[in-house]
């Protein structure tokens, strides 16, 4: 069994990841039958009171993903349309917390979010315009675009899909939560080869 810290990845009936809750969220969504099916490890069993006629203590068992009941119709089409929240933790995520401009890893401490076309100069707080950068490289950069500052950029930006969100988002994912998350990532993108080589 796992700590009670783990997070449950929550995903609509027909398996598409919509967020992570706490073993509190998922034991509830189990109490109320709301589960419509499991994967994934079992991650807790959490112990309730004893049946005052039965004399049995019930049990609920958590596993790391489950599927609950919804309108999955609507569900996708409003992920059909979602940009995600940027913020800087999922950022510095995105790009494995390297500088793109000096390929250095730092802690999030030495990270800062650069944007690509300086906001000086018409250039937008959105995904495809902003990447991670150390304080450095950040200062030296300025208000000018890479070019202008003679900068070579190391990765393209990329707006995340939904699941890559949620798998950004997420703390200690847990190897087969991260390989249902892969399989929703496109192929193409710069995560997928990346979580890939961590499984």
């Amino acid at each position: 069994m796992y700590e009670l810290n783990h997070q449950v990845l929550r995903t609509d009936q027909a398996g598409v990841p919509l967020e992570w809750i706490d073993y509190q969220d998922a034991v509830r969504l189990y109490y109320l039958d709301q589960v419509a099916f499991t994967c994934g490890s079992l991650l807790y069993e959490v112990h309730g009171g004893t049946n005052a006629i039965t004399g049995k203590r019930s049990v609920i068992g958590v596993n790391s993903i489950i599927a609950t009941h919804g309108n999955k119709t609507l569900l996708s089409k409003i992920r059909a349309r979602y940009v995600p929240p940027l913020n800087n933790r999922a950022l510095f995520r995105r790009d494995a917390h390297l500088c793109l401009y000096c390929g250095n890893r730092f802690p999030i401490s030495d990270l800062s979010r650069d944007h690509v076309t300086p906001v000086s100069q018409g250039g937008r707080d959105q995904w495809k315009n902003v990447v991670t950068a150390c304080r450095r490289c950040n200062n030296h950069k300025a208000g000018r675009t890479p070019e202008q500052a003679n900068m070579e950029l190391l990765a393209v930006p990329f707006t995340p899909n939904y699941a890559e969100y949620i798998y950004l988002q997420g703390r200690r994912v847990l190897s087969d939560q991260m390989k249902f998350l892969l399989a929703h990532f496109p192929r193409a993108s710069p995560l997928h080869q990346r979580v890939s080589q961590l499984l």
